[in-house]
């Protein structure tokens, strides 16, 4: 490895962290998590300690409001560094802060970067249930982080109005399209989507740092009862993201020289080859289908090509995997089978979804499997929305034969066919449904039906009812296809 550039990025150390708190005193914070995950990606490097990097780099979290949290990460760590660091939201963060890292790395503007994550949500909402106000610590007030990353906005305004905004309504109708995109019936994809989730709960099942490590048939994921409620038609609980979680991962990543000056084993590096980052059109609204997913074959493909590779070079896989859509919508862009291993972590609902910090946990699981498969080759991707940002790397143990490459095409992604919104006065009358969901209350009733509908000259509308029998009845057979009738108000009513 001498003759590498010794701007060459690499990552080094890779640290995760799970807390199972029994209540609020024994507790950890946000930051008290990501601590652990860099006290073990410091061992993981072969370091003794790590007391000093040029930047200390947190993704964005929800669990708590810090004002700096690299600032207070490195002051609780005893980790000195010149920049401190804050990505915007959205879970493809982690990933689109390795590329950012890997180029400022290569540019020469670093050395060493710590990256971290994480989230308390489970204990935030213990404490909100309890009425108990919590006490964790703040940065020194004016004290702001360098912000990093794209800060898009996801909703379009009409999606506000009409409260279409919760990912937990828009997955499901991305599924009812994928679903009648492929001519299965409701009852045959239910099958094919709890075979791909027992799949994944069983690589959670032999993680030792997932949240979940109980293997599930498809049966159990598929069935509704009391412990797998409804959620959005025809998600049951354990088809969603698992947020409900305390955890935290960190990244060291170096430049090849400052790996060799500190003097890290060459068996603990993995090399990021190759990334890109790009998003759908901006709002759902404007997606062309609810059953592709243009950009992600666009930046996915173009991830393998700057790393000189096609998809059947690549030995290990995590795609994003917040509702079983996702996987499929990913896969299918990339080219990858559902029978294939596409997760090495167990997934959000399984090993868990700390919110925007789940792809470090991929990418740290990623490096180990690596080091275990010298001169294997990975693909991550990350995704953030409603698969609307993208981001993905390419890694292996080789040493790279070229320096690492970044593209952002998104000005190739804009020019892609988007379709209109039509708003809710101006969509009256007949339209057909291309895609839709029935959102369930806490009692296993059917509450509200969305629909995503077209109109004849090719506008897209949004419908709903919270009529209970229209709800009811678009619980049974399927809606894809089917005309409807819209009111000035949006309300639908089957024609």
């Amino acid at each position: 490895m001498t003759t590498l550039d010794p701007r060459t990025p690499v990552l080094v150390g890779a640290g995760q962290s799970l807390h199972r708190a029994t209540g609020i005193d024994d507790a950890l914070d946000p930051v008290g998590l990501m601590a652990l995950a860099v006290d073990e990606a410091v061992a993981d490097a072969g370091l003794a300690s790590l007391t000093e990097v040029d930047s200390i780099r947190v993704v964005g979290l929800l669990s708590w409001r810090y004002g700096n949290a690299p600032l207070v990460l490195g002051t609780r760590t005893g980790i000195a560094s010149r920049e401190h660091a804050y990505t915007t939201m959205g879970g493809n963060s982690p990933q689109t802060l390795v590329n950012a890292t890997a180029l400022a790395i290569q540019r020469g503007e670093i050395d060493v970067a710590l990256l971290a994550g994480g989230e308390a949500w489970r204990t935030r909402m213990r404490a909100r249930k309890l009425g108990v106000e919590l006490e964790w610590e703040k940065a020194p007030e004016g004290s702001v982080p360098v912000p990093l990353g794209e800060d898009l906005v996801m909703n379009h305004p009409d999606e506000i109005a009409r409260q279409i905004v919760m990912p937990v309504q828009v997955y499901p109708m991305f599924e009812t399209a994928i679903r009648a995109a492929a001519g299965r019936s409701p009852e045959e994809q239910l099958v094919r989507i709890s075979e791909l989730w027992s799949r994944f709960s069983e690589v959670a099942a032999a993680n030792p740092k997932a949240w979940i490590r109980t293997a599930m048939t498809p049966e159990q994921i598929r069935t509704v009862g009391p412990d797998n409620r409804m959620v959005g038609l025809p998600y049951a609980k354990y088809m969603n993201s698992n947020n409900d979680v305390d955890m935290g991962a960190a990244l060291i990543m170096t430049s090849v020289e400052a790996a060799q000056r500190l003097g890290i084993p060459e068996d603990r590096w993995v090399f990021p080859y190759s990334g890109t980052d790009c998003h759908e059109h901006q709002f759902v609204s404007n997606r062309w289908s609810f059953h592709e997913t243009p950009a992600i074959e666009l930046g996915g493909r173009l991830a393998l090509e700057l790393a000189g590779r096609t998809i059947d070079d690549i030995d290990l896989v995590d795609l994003y995997s917040c509702f079983p859509s996702a996987v499929q919508l990913g896969a299918q862009s990339l080219g990858l089978d559902l029978d294939r291993q596409l997760t090495l972590t167990g997934g959000l609902p399984f090993a868990g979804g700390p919110w925007n910090n789940y792809v470090m946990h991929a990418i740290a699981t990623m490096m180990q499997r690596l080091r275990e498969r010298p001169g294997a080759t990975g693909l991550v991707w990350a995704n953030g929305g409603y698969t609307t940002k993208h981001a993905f790397g390419v890694y292996g143990t080789t040493p790279p034969d070229q320096p690492f490459r970044h593209e952002y095409p998104q000005d190739r992604i804009d020019a892609m066919p988007r379709r209109e919104l039509a708003l809710p006065a101006e969509a009256a009358g007949p339209a057909t449904i291309e895609a839709y969901t029935v959102m369930f209350s806490r009692e296993g009733v059917p509450e509200r039906a969305i629909a995503s509908c077209l109109l004849a000259d090719g506008r897209r509308a949004w419908g709903d009812s919270t009529d209970p029998a229209i709800a009811a009845a678009m619980c049974e057979g399927e809606w894809v296809g089917r005309s409807v009738e819209l009111d000035a108000d949006g309300a639908l009513h089957p024609a």
